[in-house]
């Protein structure tokens, strides 16, 4: 009896564990935060070098606080402050310490503007004396603590303003502002999207100067969107959004030195653009990016106050320039830059009159972080893919180029925050197989020396279902090896044949096929593979990370290359036994929605379905900067805009199509996709497609994502899947 008691058990014990393995990934999973992972909020090293500062949220009182803590032992020392000290204050979101660390700006009430761009009421705190200072009744922009902490300039209403802590006292820096006409000391939308740019203005090293941009938008084109809302009467949101060929803004740079309450512009010559400013270790010497409207010519200006303005580092290319904010000066005024013109992307050391010392890095792959230079050890610090393009890791190299060493060790995606005084780093790492992980190392060896944060309660979880491999390889296209994922059932059978669903985005320079942990719509491609899809994505040619030839060959001709890519990768792998070559479906989002619009027209007799979700359908409809980037203007190249645009061929279109937009998207406006569907109207094409409300380009908010990759399965698995009687129909057709 105990033996077969015991054998009972046993198989029992099995079987719990099978179905335990079995479970089923379901969208309300995903979408209701199931597969979340722990992380590091708000990191900020303290100058000290030996500390460090988080950001810690209690649920529970629904207050926040910001916490010290030791990097050796990773013990808390303190707490800084606590909104439940602060009576005024519920929560605050974000905070910035002064330079010299003895105040703090603490973030409440914060409401999004744009994509980077917020309002908020800010405060600011005293350390020492536990002071609180409410620094405007209004909800202003960018509140930035001059060098001393005895200041704070911010915008408020497109007006610059300077608040002296100490008696109160609010200097009105500007005047002229105006919605939709002038901009002081912030970005216009174009610039804050398509330069990653929202604070235009500077301290300088003694706090006796700032600098900013002035936009003048007066004759931008206004865009308007209706915003319907919940009320009787729909509204409407009006900005200036510049389409391309369309006039941008005009910008100068000015000096404004406190004391004289004095004004004065900079002279930048024939400045069409000036996406980045910043005061060198210099009090008096300022720095200033300038590009031409095409990007491919850019100029760094020293202006020195009082004395002039010289052109000090000048690059072009045939095509474009990309611009970073690597631009870092040391001790003696000399500067480390990053340059693509060896063709790949490295860093590069500068004396302060412009003449190269260094190339510091060098070699057939991309630096993809600058973290910083540490005099002490005369290192750089970088993240690159030199340990191929998939993966990321963290080196240190000497200011000339000697003495590289690799301090990641793990394969996939490693990623560092160095401490003030780079002795130690925390290193967030993941792969395609193993969840972040945060370690601390020491920035000598790279050697781990304890572990923060890891996200092995994920992992178990997880291991409770039907997970497959994300297999890494690459496919040969049109005389390139391209990186490719793949995700197959878990119960594979190569005899059988399965539908293949192909996601890709492609826009230049971007990277969808990396070694690193799943997002929410990996979870849904590991649901479809339950489902009995293979999932493949694969890079193509513009896409980054493999030099700027590669990344390059799509100027002036966005969609052509690309789609040409996909479409080939679907034939070769329709050509493989165990896929379908009859039910092949590809989506995309943005960017990928344009390439799945155009290769289901240009490749209507390989792909069977496509949707495009948010997609560009004519770079005539999409802003200035990202769009003459790598196209030029309209007037300029009228062919490389309407022949690799949907609306010039609809009726090509085949298979099933699911066209999807957010009424409020202000990056892909939806004009995109009611062009695309007149257009599919008037060539009396069938097509399904979704209108989401004042939903902007991300769709989200509440039940949206829930909605919205519900209706997306729901198509997939009706003009795709196995027991579609559309599929069934075709084959016997074709037998």
């Amino acid at each position: 009896m105990k033996k077969n008691f015991k054998l009972l058990l046993l198989f029992v014990g099995l079987v719990s564990v099978v179905s335990a393995q079995n479970q089923k990934i379901t969208l309300e999973e995903i979408w209701g935060g199931a597969f979340r992972t722990e992380g590091m909020d708000v990191l900020h090293s303290m100058k000290n070098g030996t500390q460090y500062t988080v950001l810690n949220f209690d649920r529970s009182t629904r207050s926040s606080a910001i916490d010290k803590y030791n990097y050796e032992t990773l013990e808390k020392v303190e707490t800084i402050v606590s909104s439940s000290n602060l009576s005024p204050i519920d929560y605050f979101t974000s905070y910035t310490f002064s330079q010299d660390e003895s105040k703090v700006l603490l973030a409440t009430e914060v409401e999004s503007i744009f994509r980077r761009s917020t309002l908020g009421k800010f405060y600011v705190y005293d350390i020492a004396s536990k002071e609180l200072t409410l620094i405007s009744e209004n909800k202003i922009q960018e509140p930035t603590l001059s060098p001393d902490a005895s200041k704070v300039a911010y915008v408020f209403e497109n007006n610059l303003y300077i608040k002296d802590l100490a008696n109160g006292k609010v200097t009105q820096v500007t005047t002229d502002g105006e919605k939709n006409k002038i901009i002081n000391g912030v970005t216009d939308w174009v610039y804050e999207e398509e330069f990653s740019l929202v604070r235009a203005f500077d301290w300088n090293k003694t706090g006796e100067y700032l600098a900013y941009i002035r936009f003048d938008e007066s004759k931008v084109p206004q865009f308007s969107m209706d915003v319907y809302g919940e009320s009787l009467y729909p509204t409407q949101h009006e900005f200036k959004y510049p389409k391309a060929g369309e006039n941008n803004s005009e910008v100068k740079l000015f000096t404004y030195e406190l004391a004289s309450e004095e004004k004065k512009e900079v002279d930048l010559g024939d400045a069409y653009y000036i996406p980045r400013i910043e005061w060198t270790n210099d009090a008096d010497v300022l720095s200033a990016q300038v590009m031409n409207r095409h990007q491919n010519d850019i100029k760094l200006y020293f202006h020195t106050i009082n004395k002039g303005t010289e052109v000090v580092l000048h690059e072009t290319d045939e095509a474009y320039i990309d611009v970073t904010d690597n631009l870092t000066f040391l001790e003696d005024n000399s500067f480390i830059w990053t340059s693509e013109k060896d063709g790949f992307n490295h860093i590069y050391h500068y004396n302060k009159n412009g003449k190269l010392q260094h190339q510091v890095t060098e070699g057939p792959w991309e630096v993809t972080n600058y973290y910083g230079y540490d005099k002490k050890t005369d290192r750089v610090f970088y993240q690159s893919v030199e340990n191929g393009s998939i993966n990321r890791d963290v080196y240190s190299v000497k200011l000339n180029g000697k003495g590289k060493k690799r301090l990641s060790s793990e394969e996939g995606t490693n990623n560092a925050t160095f401490s003030a005084d780079f002795s130690y780093y925390i290193n967030s790492f993941s792969s395609a197989s193993l969840p972040p992980r945060y370690t601390l190392n020491d920035s000598k060896t790279g050697k781990e020396v304890k572990e923060i944060v890891n996200n092995d309660a994920l992992s178990k979880k997880v291991s409770q279902y039907e997970i497959s491999p994300k297999e890494f390889t690459t496919i040969r296209v049109n005389g390139n090896d391209l990186n490719m994922w793949m995700i197959k059932p878990a119960d594979f059978n190569p005899n059988k044949e399965y539908p293949l669903f192909m996601y890709q985005y492609s826009g230049p320079g971007s990277q969808q096929v990396a070694n690193s942990w799943m997002s929410a719509n990996d979870y849904w491609y590991q649901m479809l593979a339950e489902k009995g899809y293979v999932v493949a994505c694969v890079d193509g040619r513009g896409t980054g990370l493999k030099g700027a030839d590669f990344k390059k060959i799509t100027y002036k001709e966005l969609g052509k290359y690309e789609v040409e890519d996909q479409i080939a990768v679907a034939k070769q792998l329709g050509e493989l036994s165990y896929i379908d070559e009859d039910r092949i479906g590809i989506w995309g989002w943005s960017y990928g929605g344009f390439m799945s619009t155009n290769c289901i027209l240009k490749g209507a007799d390989v792909f069977s379905m496509a949707i495009a979700v948010a997609p560009v359908t004519s770079w005539r409809f999409y802003d200035t900067i990202y769009t003459e980037r790598y196209m030029q203007t309209p007037q300029e190249n009228a062919s490389g805009y309407d022949q690799n645009s949907p609306l010039s061929y609809p009726e090509l279109l085949k298979g099933d199509y699911l066209l999807i937009h957010g009424t409020g998207d202000d990056n892909v406006h939806v004009q995109n996709t009611m062009r695309m569907a007149e257009a599919l109207i008037q060539a009396n094409k069938q097509f399904d497609w979704a209108i989401y409300p004042d939903k902007n380009h991300g769709i989200y908010g509440g039940n949206t994502r829930l909605q919205l990759y519900t209706k997306m399965t729901n198509f997939i698995d009706e003009n795709l899947g196995a027991t579609s009687s559309k599929i069934e129909g075709v084959k016997q057709m074709n037998n």
